[in-house]
């Protein structure tokens, strides 16, 4: 017993001289119990990305800094300017929850270093400008008496920090190996990922429970950075003691460690199917703007309209994914008014056809959706969601559900659809008995994207 003792004592003396990090071991699960853990976020499936910071000020993109090849002196001009002064969190805690959402993730450092809480361990926050608030914590307070549930960002990569190495994303980035190494002379890694892990530590036990977490982002490679720059494990390790319920994205780079991520986020894309890793569909979630930018851009005008914004959330969940909007503040507080008015016309839809959203997945295997339409399923209740994103000429059919459906209405109004079989010596050749058709009124309904709710047997 006592030569294991002095093993262990040099071992771990060996660990500390040698500078070499401690081995983690993150919490081990079974796949039925990470089910239960993201149950609320499969059942809820839309969320509110919240993109705000001093990068409102020049209003033209969250990578202005990078963008434009800004010093920290340069930059410093928005940090003193920096007055929300029409911030008002209830209003958009509100906002979200009319449009038919259910969690949000606010940006509590995006990469320009800018904290929008009281960090101890930098003068680089919001209560250090005229601001003199901490808007982390009055986020969470007002999504939370709302009933949404509270997500936070957090930037991996920081261009104000002093010890954060210059890379291939920093706005001083260099064209050669030397320049690299001249620049990074005097910055200290170690010190700067020190930094990361006692933020992420404030922020998860600052803030009461926090439901998701939102780490962006790794880039391995020359001149980049990935799971050792942020000693990742170890890390991650910390977030699930500190908030063992908590959902965890895939951008820390431990993609092949076991319990190193929760689900997939692919960014402004568009999946054809639903997400597989090493053969097995995943959860996913795909975080989308409603125009070009992540932070507010007053001149960036390719806006989605509300039919592109609800197709993009039906088709997320018919191939079994979440989808996060997001919206760009003001730097006066303000959400910009052109958000405003895609919220309230997502929220209306919601407000009748939430039930082909919340709970929904894909449709079981061998469903084939007619022409011009998505499926959503939900499996506790057995009902299966048609969307009609055209809307047809007085008839649809359904093929291989004859003496399979209980009941057929519009979900909006609740209003019946008669169910004919379409055998018959007037029906074309390519239908089958197996097949069914319904009935529809010649004049669409007066919802953007009229949604069938059939009951299964």
């Amino acid at each position: 017993m006592q030569i294991k003792k002095i093993y262990t004592f040099l071992l771990v003396l060996f660990l500390v001289t040698t500078g070499l990090k401690s081995i983690a071991q993150l919490p081990k699960e079974t796949a039925e119990q990470k089910q239960k853990r993201m149950e609320w976020w499969t059942n809820d499936r839309f969320g509110m990305f919240i993109h705000w910071g001093l990068y409102s000020l020049p209003a033209r993109h969250e990578w202005v800094k990078k963008n434009e090849r800004m010093t920290n002196e340069q930059y410093q001009k928005y940090f003193e300017l920096f007055d929300p002064d029409l911030f008002n969190p209830k209003e958009w805690a509100k906002q979200a929850k009319a449009a038919g959402m259910k969690y949000a993730v606010l940006t509590t450092k995006h990469h320009e270093g800018f904290c929008l809480f009281d960090s101890k361990l930098t003068d680089y926050k919001s209560t250090n400008t005229p601001a003199k608030r901490d808007l982390v914590r009055e986020y969470v307070d007002a999504f939370r008496a709302e009933g949404i549930k509270i997500g936070f960002y957090y930037s991996l990569i920081d261009w104000h920090h002093p010890d954060f190495t210059i890379d291939g994303n920093h706005p001083q980035s260099a064209k050669t190996d030397s320049a690299y190494d001249a620049l990074n002379k005097n910055r200290d890694m170690a010190k700067y990922r020190k930094y990361l892990h006692g933020q992420v530590k404030e922020l998860l036990t600052n803030y009461g429970k926090i439901d998701y977490l939102f780490f962006d982002f790794s880039f391995p490679g020359k001149h980049g950075k990935g799971k050792d720059d942020w000693d990742s494990e170890n890390l991650l390790k910390m977030v699930r003691e500190l908030q063992p319920g908590i959902l965890v994205n895939d951008r820390l780079d431990l993609m092949d460690t076991e319990g190193g991520w929760d689900f997939m986020t692919p960014e402004q894309f568009k999946v054809s199917k639903c997400p597989e890793y090493k053969g097995k569909k995943v959860a996913w979630e795909t975080c989308q703007t409603f125009s070009g930018s992540w932070g507010y851009h007053r001149d960036e005008n390719t806006w989605k309209d509300n039919k592109q914004l609800l197709e993009l959330l039906i088709e997320s969940v018919s191939k079994g994914g979440n989808l996060l909007l997001n919206v760009g503040p003001t730097s006066r507080g303000t959400l910009d008014y052109r958000a405003i008015q895609h919220l309230n016309g997502m929220g209306e839809w919601m407000k009748v056809n939430g039930r082909s959203i919340y709970g929904c997945t894909e449709a079981p295997e061998g469903i084939k959706a007619p022409a011009n339409t998505l499926l959503t399923y939900n499996p506790a209740t057995n009902r299966l969601y048609i969307h009609l994103l055209a809307y047809p000429l007085e008839t649809i059919t359904i093929q291989g559900l004859n003496g399979k459906i209980k009941y057929a209405q519009f979900l909006h109004d609740g209003s019946e659809l008669k169910m004919t079989a379409t055998h018959g010596y007037w029906v074309k050749e390519d239908t089958s008995p197996q097949d069914v058709m319904l009935s529809l009124p010649v004049t669409k309904p007066n919802t953007e994207i009229p949604v069938i709710e059939l009951f299964l047997k």
